[in-house]
């Protein structure tokens, strides 16, 4: 009779205002997509949809079908708010604008 082996890893994810991280183990073949199922995050949290939300291991973007190693963890990404390269410009402009004010 063969065992499965089984490896422990951690799913996170983060809002603003909190930040969780699920601790579980899960057999050596499972993937990211397997574990984040297994897991219980898509219950607690409804607005996960891993068909769209991004998802990484380590900060390091992959895809839900990849392999899991023991003490891995899977980050999912929620959608981001505001296009980071246009608040930067609108960031930048209002910054001019004010060095234009203060020295009149």
């Amino acid at each position: 009779m063969e065992t499965t082996k089984h490896i422990t890893i951690e799913v996170a994810y983060a809002l603003p205002t909190e930040q969780v991280i699920l601790s579980l183990e899960v057999p050596e073949d499972c993937t990211v997509e397997d574990a984040i199922k297994r897991c219980g995050i898509l219950e607690q949290f409804t607005q996960i949809d891993i068909a769209t939300d991004k998802v990484g291991i380590f900060g390091k973007m992959c895809k839900l079908d990849a392999t899991m190693h023991d003490k891995d963890r899977i980050e999912i990404y929620r959608k981001l708010i505001a296009d980071p390269k246009e608040s930067r410009r609108q960031k930048a402009e209002m910054e001019r604008k004010q060095g234009l004010n203060n020295n009149a």
